[in-house]
């Protein structure tokens, strides 16, 4: 298995458990790929962006708690504007501090009077506009989406803002997913318990030597281009600079701060002590001088071209990379003795449990 992210720790789990033999391999120094964490100021820290767990599928959730306890925090972001802290995704609250609608039925009627029509909606800027108007798309969606892809949102597909959530209610809860949380002693032990049973070697380049001598099958999470040594060209990703901050007392009273406006150059800060320490919350309602002198840790994730950081975060899949991976994947026919998976190795957009869901069904697939 090339790779100790979450696609190649899933599958190693169940390769082990059928009695297979199975080496994991990973170029990093550390396991959970861009999950991994570590404990800082007393909570588990992702050093590559916020990653919270959140699945719709009871067995997925069943599966990874084998592997930690985890918490009940709820993922409800803000928006920062610029001018004002917006509830975040779109919902009631949004609506009614934007406009001061108090009902789904006066949301509605707003939202029918300010929808540019247009019936096709062929790029990302086009179907938000056709959703929500050029107010809440000038705010909340044109500055963040330009930071974060680095091209003008009506260069992007569709696909890249249908993700997000748009509600004629009071939910502020970002993931519409029964069951969500954060692993109470991080990712990394997750990952580190999910390989039990399996030989695992970090630091270690998988292009260094000839694999297929050594495995029967390989089960590849890397870039899918550099793979194939780049032979029909270079697939197009995204990329982040992750800032730690150490910051006194509660910087900004949430995990998640959105920061829509372009002037800002960071798209996100977190606040990681949010993620578990719930019980902190308490202590607000209690006067606590000491509180405004405690340690905070707070990430700030900046996006920087993917030519001056080539460590590949985000797929891009517009028609033109959609077509180059096809090409690869022609490729792949003529390999059955590979098994491509991961967000890197599908070049798609995976949150963990559906990276996990994957990994799965594609060992069942290799052992069928």
């Amino acid at each position: 298995v090339v790779g100790a992210g979450f696609f190649g720790a899933t599958f190693a789990n169940r390769a082990t458990r059928y009695g297979k033999k199975c080496l994991v391999i990973d170029k990093s120094d550390h396991l959970a790929g861009a999950a991994y964490d570590k404990i800082m100021y007393g909570n588990p820290v992702c050093q590559f962006g916020a990653h919270i767990f959140h699945t719709k599928s009871k067995a997925i959730w069943e599966f990874i708690q084998q592997f930690s306890e985890f918490n009940n925090y709820i993922n409800k972001p803000k928006a920062d504007t610029g001018d004002t802290i917006y509830s975040f995704p779109l919902n009631m609250m949004t609506f009614h501090q934007l406009w001061g609608v108090r009902t789904p039925k006066e949301a509605e009627m707003k939202l029918r009077d300010v929808r540019v029509p247009i019936e096709n909606p062929k790029n990302a800027e086009e179907w938000i506009l056709s959703q929500v108007g050029e107010e809440i798309y000038q705010k909340f969606i044109y500055g963040y989406t330009k930071k974060q892809w680095m091209r003008e949102p009506k260069n992007l597909p569709v696909s890249i803002v249908k993700r997000l959530p748009i509600r004629l209610t009071w939910e502020e809860n970002y993931f519409n997913t029964n069951y969500q949380g954060m692993p109470l002693d991080g990712y990394t032990k997750v990952v580190e318990r999910m390989l039990e049973g399996s030989e695992v070697q970090l630091g270690v380049d998988y292009f260094s030597k000839d694999w297929k001598k050594v495995a029967k099958h390989i089960v590849y999470t890397g870039p899918v281009d550099r793979f194939f040594d780049y032979e029909h060209g270079e697939l197009e990703y995204n990329t982040l600079r992750f800032e730690h901050k150490q910051m006194t007392g509660d910087y900004q009273g949430t995990a998640v701060m959105n920061h829509t406006s372009e002037s800002v150059p960071y798209l996100r800060s977190v606040e990681h002590k949010y993620f578990y320490k719930l019980s902190h919350m308490e202590k607000h309602y209690t006067p606590d001088i000491k509180r405004w002198s405690t340690p905070s840790l707070v990430t700030f994730d900046y996006p920087v071209p993917y030519a001056e950081h080539r460590e590949p975060y985000y797929p891009i899949r517009d028609d033109i990379n959609s077509k180059l991976y096809n090409k690869y994947m022609e490729l792949k026919k003529n390999l059955s003795h590979v098994t491509f998976g991961g967000r890197l190795g599908e070049y798609k957009y995976l949150d963990i449990d559906q990276t996990m869901a994957s990994a799965i069904q594609k060992f069942r697939s290799v052992t069928a």
